[in-house]
C-alpha cells in the first residue's frame, strides 16, 4: 500500500491544459521562419560573401599580370586604366585596387629615386624626372 503513494514517471496524468514545449518551439521556429525567412537567405548571402576568402580567378589574375609586367617601372594604374581592368576582368575596383596594393609589397622594389616620390610626388621639381618616370597616361588599357 505504502507503494501505491510514490508516483513513477508513468503515473503522470497528462491533462488537456498540458503543453509539449518541443511542439512549442518548433511551432514558434516555423513561424519565425516564416516571418523571417527572406531577410535570413540576404543574410546567408552577405555572410557567405565576406567569408569567401581566396584566389581572384586565374583569368582576371592573368590579365592583372600582363598589365603589370608591360608597367612594372611604374606599376600605379590611373583611374582609368583601373576602370578598364576591372571591365576586363570582372573585377570590382576594390579588388583591383587590392591586387595593386598586394602586389606592389610583395614583388615590387622601386628604385630610391621612385621610393621618394611615392612618400612625396610635391618635393620633385617639374621636369626633373620626366624621362625616369615612364607613364601610360593615355585612357588605354595598355
Amino acid at each position: 500500500a505504502a507503494d501505491r503513494n510514490v508516483s513513477s514517471d508513468d503515473d503522470i496524468e497528462v491533462s488537456d491544459d498540458y503543453i509539449n514545449p518541443q511542439a512549442e518551439d518548433r511551432e514558434l521556429k516555423l513561424q519565425l521562419l516564416r516571418k523571417y525567412s527572406g531577410y535570413l537567405g540576404t543574410l546567408k548571402q552577405e555572410f557567405s560573401k565576406k567569408k569567401k576568402k581566396g584566389k581572384l580567378p586565374k583569368e582576371a589574375r592573368q590579365i592583372l599580370m600582363d598589365w603589370w609586367n608591360k608597367h612594372y617601372k611604374w606599376p600605379y594604374p590611373s583611374e582609368q586604366q583601373k576602370m578598364a581592368l576591372a571591365a576586363c576582368t570582372g573585377l570590382d575596383q576594390k579588388q583591383i585596387n587590392n591586387w595593386f596594393i598586394n602586389q606592389r609589397k610583395r614583388h615590387w622594389k622601386p628604385s630610391e629615386e621612385r621610393q621618394f616620390m611615392v612618400m612625396d610626388p610635391h618635393c620633385y621639381i617639374d621636369g626633373l624626372l620626366d624621362n625616369a618616370f615612364p607613364m601610360d597616361l593615355s585612357s588605354t588599357l595598355m
